[in-house]
């Protein structure tokens, strides 16, 4: 085989090397980036789906808050905000696992992509939960809802993201913790903290609201971290010759 055809040139001066290293660090910059984007709008989008009138309210006091049209637009923004932090975290896992390449275990990338998709799927079902009867009043002109229709939603919301969605990022982080130690794309200190942090969340019984913002803060340090080193790869890169 002719060695310019092995070498190959994809643009004028380039070899195709330092073309394809070029492209391969575009991947972990993706990932610091739509982690980052994740992360922000996660917490944006429940701390306006938390605001709900509080406990013990009686009919009159639920009918008032429901009612209220800055209550309505709060609600509905966080509510319409939150599948985009999904979207997000479907970039976040595709740019993972395009950044392990080769090294992808087929067994962990099942149980990454699983417990990923999983995250996702309980978290939109809280939010629908959450803002099932707040849509229902603002978008179809029904009336509020009663104290144990109310107790029920926000029941339901707390078990699927406190319950299922929780121990979802818990192998999520497990996973991701266990790929980064295997394949050293991640520093040995963040590793460890994540498997902390995952088994903390993967046995816990709390449904304190700020519990929740732990899995998002882990994966806004891992995105600064990729985004880091994404940097000093693009540093050592060697420059293209003429």
């Amino acid at each position: 085989m002719d060695p310019a055809d092995e070498r190959g040139k994809l643009g004028p001066g380039e070899p195709a090397v330092v073309v394809a290293v070029g492209r391969e660090l575009h991947t972990p910059a993706a990932a610091g980036v739509v982690g980052l984007v994740f992360a922000v709008l996660f917490v944006v989008s429940l701390a306006l789906l938390y605001r709900e009138p509080p406990r013990d309210s009686t009919a009159a006091q639920i009918a008032v808050w429901y009612l209220q049209t800055r209550t309505k637009t709060i609600g509905i923004v966080g509510l319409y905000l939150l599948p985009f932090a999904g979207i997000a975290f479907l970039w976040f896992i595709a740019a993972i696992r395009s950044r392990i390449g080769g090294y992808e275990d087929r067994f962990f990338a099942t149980v990454f992509l699983g417990s990923g998709i999983l995250f996702v799927a309980m978290l939109y079902a809280a939010a629908a939960a959450a803002g099932a009867s707040l849509a229902a009043v603002r978008f179809q002109g029904a009336p509020p809802p009663s104290p144990d229709v109310f107790v029920f939603a926000r029941g339901l919301a707390y078990t699927f993201l406190y319950v299922y969605g929780v121990r979802a990022a818990a192998v999520f982080m497990i996973v991701t913790s266990t790929i980064g130690l295997r394949t050293k794309v991640l520093p040995r200190w963040l590793v460890f903290l994540g498997f902390a942090i995952a088994l903390v969340l993967l046995f816990s019984v709390s449904y304190f609201k700020g519990f929740v913002f732990i899995f998002p803060a882990w994966v806004a340090v891992v995105s600064v971290e990729i985004l880091i080193r994404a940097r000093s790869e693009r540093r050592e890169l060697p420059a293209p010759t003429a």
